[in-house]
């Protein structure tokens, strides 16, 4: 009994029943997400996405226009930016993405300040989702639900993408197309993960339990169900851990997610630190 008590205990509050169904639907999707920004090296995309939505965000708390409105809008004109950097000039991606997402982070820094009393820097930056309710748990089940099902549908063409963009343009399809897409669906993700996380620990859910599931599987199948399942288990580890030890709920998401990574790096039977070194050993003997 003192067991259930114990399990339940956090689940006696609504704000807490809200929080932890936001921080689920926004880790699926990071999840999901998650793989192929890993796979395609463009775990820096997430980042800047992340951090250039913040003039959006600002601003709709300014005017008091649904601050997912904002962010999106941000968050397709960075990756418009940088893909049109990228295009347009000699830079490289890594420096495209780095000159917009410093510049947009920098706008959004200068309007809160010229606002200060309006705008709650930590709530935007760190999330606030303990006080989420109703209207933020359909956002984020709405923009989430897009998302899965564009990623469902194009899922073949998308993984040959990740995989060999070459090949994927051999066979007819548009890799900038598909490109664009997927940038699309990263604006859409983290608009939706934003009320959960805020726009700099969204990038955590939006990286490592991608980079976790490469290190226990090498099948893309596979890799997406155990992105996923680590995502809702951090989730579940998080909330409590934040509740029964008085910290943030997001932060102790993303700690749970550090710790299964660090786990999968060091014991992972495919690649894992651990494992390796006993295999050298028995091969030294």
């Amino acid at each position: 009994m003192e067991l259930l008590n114990w399990l339940t205990e956090p689940f006696a509050y609504g704000f807490m029943v809200n929080a932890t169904l936001v921080t689920l639907a926004a880790a699926v999707v990071c999840g999901v997400l998650s793989c192929w920004l890993v796979l395609m090296g463009w775990a820096l995309m997430g980042d800047a996405v992340s951090h250039a939505v913040l003039p959006g965000v600002a601003l709709s708390f300014i005017f008091g226009v649904p601050f997912a409105i904002g962010a999106l809008v941000f968050a397709m004109l960075a990756v418009f930016l940088i893909g049109g950097l990228r295009d347009s000039s000699r830079l490289k991606s890594d420096a495209a993405t780095g000159v917009v997402f410093t510049a947009l982070f920098a706008l959004g820094i200068v309007i809160i300040s010229r606002t200060p009393s309006q705008v709650d820097l930590t709530h935007i930056l760190f999330g606030n989702v303990l006080g989420t309710g109703p209207a933020e748990l359909a956002q984020v089940l709405i923009l989430g639900a897009i998302t899965l099902a564009i990623l469902l549908i194009k899922r073949k063409d998308l993984v040959l993408l990740a995989f060999d963009r070459v090949h994927a343009h051999a066979l007819g399809l548009n890799a900038s197309a598909l490109h664009a897409l997927l940038l699309g669906l990263l604006a859409l993700t983290v608009v939706a993960s934003l009320q959960a996380m805020g726009t700099i620990l969204v990038v955590a859910m939006l990286i490592i339990p991608g980079a976790t599931a490469v290190l226990l599987t090498r099948s893309f199948s596979k890799m997406l169900l155990i992105s996923v399942i680590l995502g809702l288990a951090s989730t579940i580890v998080g909330v409590y851990a934040s509740y029964y030890f008085d910290l943030a709920t997001g932060a102790s998401v993303v700690l749970a997610q550090a710790v299964f990574f660090a786990i999968a790096y060091l014991f992972s039977p495919t690649g894992g630190i651990i494992p390796q070194w006993r295999l050298r050993r028995a091969h030294a003997v």
